[in-house]
């Protein structure tokens, strides 16, 4: 049992704003690369937790703090019925009042939506998507695991903007296996040709216990080598400037003013709910999991004990990491006095041009952006 949650008083941080995030753990399939809290599952299990989650959310010590944020992931938001959905979200906003503008995110796959379902989602307040495309490529979708077509994807996109969603985001992968410099630059060009205000465009990792691992440990995943990888970093760089995204990450890039408010909490080493099997939550000096698995999480709600799995208590260098650590990741970089040394430690990377100094804050450059796990390295030893 986490004594954190248990002796923290109900709004005890008064009105102070906050990131809020729900966790849907069930998608169509599990996908080969996919690490993240998922599983696929149908059938009660998944009414069941979208009501375990409505007594999580109403039960928080938390509520009455207004959200400056609300961000659905998963997992799959949107294989849940839209009731289900909705009833979390009514929740969530019952709990933490949204604050004016307050940003609203679900994520969302193609193959689980349609027309209907995103038109009820708009009108019940949320107003940005983000659409996990990976490819425009049906062979390379089919390589991902992925159970939805490029058709699939044209239609999700059609149907979000016919609902009236003006804030949209396409997720996609590049560096898959056999994957060309050219073959990346199409599915790029296809997402831009759509011109959502967002795009995340993340360079596809080998996590432990994913089936692309297992294959990768055998010889049996041919993934493009270092310098291809790099080509492919550098047309994106360009590809997204020529088109008016702005690289305010190293993996994300947005039109002016529509930067993910949700994920720069994340990025700024602020505070954060979070509700849902397998959530992650920082609040003050503590940080702590949820029970990850939907059946044990369901059973520790409806028995009304404790859902940390996991807890920490997060010291001052911890956290000066953590903010260096992801700071670094954004384009405006991190104070230069964020501890004492770092003015020293940052000086050989500025002179071998990985980091630049300008108005008493430190950031990659171009070059940097390639070397980010070096330079947090080499910043932090």
């Amino acid at each position: 049992m986490d004594p954190y949650r248990e002796q923290t008083p109900r709004g005890s941080r008064g009105e102070e704003p906050v990131a809020v995030y729900v966790h849907i753990p069930f998608c169509p399939s599990k996908c080969g690369y996919c690490d993240f809290n998922s599983y696929a599952m149908d059938g009660d299990i998944v009414s069941r937790t979208a009501n375990a989650l409505v007594q999580e959310i109403r039960r928080s010590p938390h509520t009455g703090r207004p959200a400056k944020t609300i961000f659905f992931g998963g997992g799959t938001p949107t294989f849940l019925p839209a009731e289900a959905l909705l009833s979390i979200l009514e929740a969530v906003r019952e709990a933490h009042p949204p604050v004016p503008e307050c940003e609203i995110t679900s994520e969302a796959n193609p193959g689980t939506v349609d027309a209907e379902k995103f038109a009820a989602m708009r009108s019940a307040g949320f107003n940005r998507l983000s659409i996990g495309v990976q490819s425009f490529d049906d062979d390379e979708l089919r390589s991902l695991d992925r159970v939805h077509t490029a058709d699939e994807v044209y239609r999700a996109y059609r149907a979000a903007r016919d609902a009236g969603f003006s804030n949209v985001n396409l997720d996609l992968m590049f560096a898959l296996p056999n994957q060309t410099v050219q073959a990346w630059v199409r599915n790029l060009e296809s997402a831009l040709a759509l011109a959502p205000e967002h795009l995340s465009l993340y360079c596809l990792t080998i996590e432990p216990n994913t089936r692309f691992y297992r294959l990768f440990r055998r010889g049996l995943l041919p993934l493009p080598p270092d310098e291809t990888q790099r080509e492919m970093y550098e047309r994106t760089l360009d590809l997204t400037a020529q088109h008016g995204y702005e690289p305010y990450e190293i993996s994300n890039f947005a039109k002016p003013g529509f930067e993910c408010l949700h994920n720069l909490c994340y990025w700024r080493a602020e505070e954060y709910v979070g509700y849902g099997p397998g959530a992650v939550e920082r609040v003050g000096p503590r940080r702590w999991t949820h029970i990850k698995h939907p059946v044990a999480y369901c059973e520790a709600v409806e028995r009304g004990e404790d859902l940390a799995c996991e807890s920490e208590t997060l010291d001052p260098a911890t956290v000066a990491f953590e903010r260096l650590m992801l700071g670094l990741r954004l384009q405006e970089g991190i104070p230069s006095d964020l501890t004492p040394d770092l003015p020293d430690r940052a000086e050989p990377l500025i002179q071998n041009g990985w980091l630049e100094l300008q108005d008493g804050r430190l950031r990659l450059t171009r070059e940097g952006r390639h070397w980010c796990n070096r330079v947090v390295l080499e910043l932090s030893a």
